[in-house]
């Protein structure tokens, strides 16, 4: 084809510069960092403040994680500094780069289970250090700023890339992700959104973009990707026919497209050359990046010479020896213009809009939206929803003008659209007395979202049974008697591969003098708690009327989550978070 020897032609403006951010970090590093702020600048590139040329008193170690796909140029750049003699106040730099998964590595820092054992974390995504400062470990990590960026986008074989008009058209990510799942016309593969930043930002932005509001058709794009899903970038790459001779290209398990970096597809052409290499699209309504935060870790654990050889490190990313080899390694940088080769290189070309990044970067809650939706589309779930009925359900929020019951049923029906036909979701209500002597009423059994129910779908009857649900006239709060009956059910009736799981929601404590004690539901649910057979317990207290302690201890038995929210309208966003969270103790 010979497109990899020529250079991109009407090479459009740069991507953002990388973002300089602030965490808490101290006096001290945020003056050092002033510096680096300016990376790319002619500043930067002065020898006396990058430590260049000059001799050395001693060394200073420097211990840095990165992504396997930015290990290898931190190598080079860490070899750079010691051919180059960079020093940090004199003393040269001594930098060991590991490679290590991002997701394994905000895990371990989440959990916070002892020191790290380095002082520097190069992911590939800030979204890893969201997950880190959202988690309840004690290890701090600080961003000071990005060394480099690649949009994602979905790279074809060159049969597909033909078919489908490339380079010349160009297709929206809805556009490009419908075909995977118009049958065999396009095998679309994506690394698993719980693992990989590519997959989880392309997730999000094609569930941003849904056409319809209710959710069901990213439920359903998600479904088919889960179909061709690896569990890493690396396994992904591993999927595409290993040459464009046809043979492979046939075969019903190799992936004829990826959702993957420009990066990624970078280093896939140069090291398969033409006879092996993919075009790559870039969707026209905006890729994300992955961007590559350069974080210090444990800041408050690192010695003053640590600190400032990070900085000094980070330093040489951002100056022109340090972004040409990051561009020899398929990154942009913040030089002003992306680097041409790294595009035509990748498999893109013009009018494909390579220069056109998404313009905002999705929220913390988008993230964690698209994660639920992917855990519950790909396990299939298995859940119980209980909703308290008492009358305080009648109490008007005040932000909302509406009562607590009508704010809350709105937020569960929004989480419920989020869910698959294979899904399984039932409904209860409970108030005391409800039910004779019983404070709970099962209204539509836990079964299967999809099935035929009379002249319509269960979905449909759980739907109109959540509009029903209101307030009971003088009834109470039945908190633990209803908890104990519906997670029985739940365990006695548990599902395996699928996310099995109980959702109440209250608002108030127990107020049923007659029902059991918080201390023995607590040992009942223990004893019923099954680790090879979990079902955890999700409760959500409402409003100011409810004990936040009190809602924790009762779920933690389970392995579960407890959770407090002041408005109603947060139920379908803690529902998604706590799926996250307990599906991630599963694994």
């Amino acid at each position: 084809m010979g497109r990899h020897s020529s250079m991109p032609d009407e090479y459009g403006a740069a991507t953002a510069a990388p973002r300089p951010r602030s965490r808490g970090r101290t006096a001290a590093i945020a003056t050092a960092l002033v510096v680096v702020a300016a990376a790319g600048t002619a500043a930067v590139a002065r020898p006396e403040l990058l430590g260049l040329g000059g001799g050395c008193e001693d060394e200073v170690h420097l211990d840095v994680v990165a992504s396997p796909d930015m290990a290898p140029a931190l190598r080079e750049a860490a070899e750079h500094a010691h051919r180059e003699k960079l020093t940090s106040d004199g003393n040269c730099l001594d930098v060991a780069v590991t490679a290590r998964d991002a997701y394994k590595v905000a895990d371990t820092l989440r959990a916070g289970k002892g020191a790290a054992d380095f002082q520097v974390w190069v992911p590939d995504s800030d979204v890893w250090v969201q997950r880190v400062t959202t988690g309840t470990g004690d290890t701090e990590v600080t961003p000071a700023g990005n060394v480099a960026s690649s949009p994602i986008g979905v790279g074809m074989v060159p049969t597909a890339a033909k078919s489908f008009g490339w380079p010349r058209k160009t297709y929206t990510w809805t556009q490009l992700a419908g075909a995977a799942m118009q049958g065999d016309k396009l095998r679309l593969g994506a690394a698993d959104p719980a693992r990989s930043a590519s997959g989880l930002l392309a997730l999000t932005k094609l569930a941003a973009t849904s056409k319809k509001g209710d959710g069901t058709q990213a439920a359903s794009m998600a479904k088919s990707l889960s179909q061709r899903t690896s569990d890493s970038d690396a396994q992904l790459m591993d999927t595409v026919p290993r040459d464009n001779s046809g043979t492979e290209q046939g075969n019903p398990r190799r992936n004829e497209a990826l959702i993957l970096s420009e990066q990624a597809a970078y280093t896939h052409n140069k090291e398969a050359g033409d006879a092996g290499s993919v075009d790559l699209f870039y969707p026209k309504d905006g890729s994300p990046a992955l961007d590559y935060p350069f974080s210090l870790v444990g800041e408050d654990r690192l010695s003053t010479d640590e600190s400032r050889a990070a900085v000094r490190f980070m330093t040489l990313l951002g100056a022109p020896e340090g972004r040409k080899i990051l561009e020899k390694h398929g990154f942009r940088t913040d030089s002003g213009r992306s680097p041409a080769t790294v595009v035509s290189r990748a498999g893109g070309r013009s009018p494909q809009p390579y220069a056109r990044v998404a313009a905002k970067a999705p929220t913390e809650e988008q993230l964690e939206e698209t994660l639920g939706m992917w855990t519950i589309t790909v396990q299939s779930a298995r859940l119980t929803t209980v909703v308290d009925a008492s009358a305080s359900m009648g109490n008007i929020v005040p932000s909302r003008g509406e009562s607590r019951m009508e704010v809350t049923k709105a937020s569960m029906l929004a989480a419920l659209s989020t869910f698959t036909p294979e899904d399984e979701i039932g409904l209860w209500e409970f108030a005391t007395f409800l039910d004779g002597n019983r404070d709970y009423k099962k209204l539509v059994p836990t079964e299967r979202l999809g099935d035929q129910v009379g002249s319509g779908t269960r979905r449909d009857r759980l739907s109109a049974a959540f509009t029903a649900l209101q307030p009971v006239p003088g009834g109470a709060t039945g908190l633990y008697d209803t908890t104990l009956a519906a997670y029985k059910e739940a365990t006695s009736s548990y599902k395996s591969g699928r996310f099995n799981a109980v959702v109440v929601v209250t608002d108030g404590v127990n107020e049923d003098e007659g029902s059991i004690s918080r201390e023995s539901l607590i040992k009942k649910l223990d004893s019923l708690a099954d680790p090879d057979h979990p079902v955890p317990l999700i409760v959500i207290a409402v409003g100011p009327d409810t004990d936040k302690r009190e809602v924790e201890q009762v779920a933690e038995a389970t392995g579960g989550s407890g959770h407090q929210v002041s408005d109603p309208a947060d139920i379908q966003q803690v529902i998604l978070k706590a799926i996250i969270e307990a599906g991630s103790k599963g694994n």
